[in-house]
C-alpha cells in the first residue's frame, strides 16, 4: 500500500464537499475502486453506503460516512 495512493484517496474524499450529485458520486466511485485495489473491501462497502445516502438525499448520513472514511483512510498511512 502506498502513501501516495492513500493521499489520492483522501484528496478525492475532500473534493466531495462541492459539486453536482453526479460528480460527487463519480468521485466516490473512484475512491471505492482505489480501496478495492488496496484490499480494503469493508471500507469500499462504506463508500457504497455513502453513495446511497447521497442518492436518497440523506446529507447528514453522507457527511457522517465521509468523515468516517476520511478517518479510516488516514489511518492506512500507517
Amino acid at each position: 500500500m502506498t502513501v501516495g495512493r492513500v493521499g489520492l484517496i483522501l484528496s478525492t474524499l475532500n473534493a466531495t464537499e462541492v459539486g453536482t450529485l453526479d460528480s460527487i458520486s463519480e468521485k466516490l466511485r473512484q475512491v471505492r475502486e482505489e480501496l478495492l485495489a488496496l484490499d480494503q473491501p469493508a471500507l469500499a462497502d462504506r463508500v457504497e453506503e455513502s453513495i446511497q445516502a447521497l442518492t436518497r438525499g440523506d446529507v447528514a448520513e453522507f457527511k457522517r460516512l465521509r468523515a468516517f472514511l476520511q478517518s479510516k483512510v488516514g489511518h492506512l498511512r500507517g
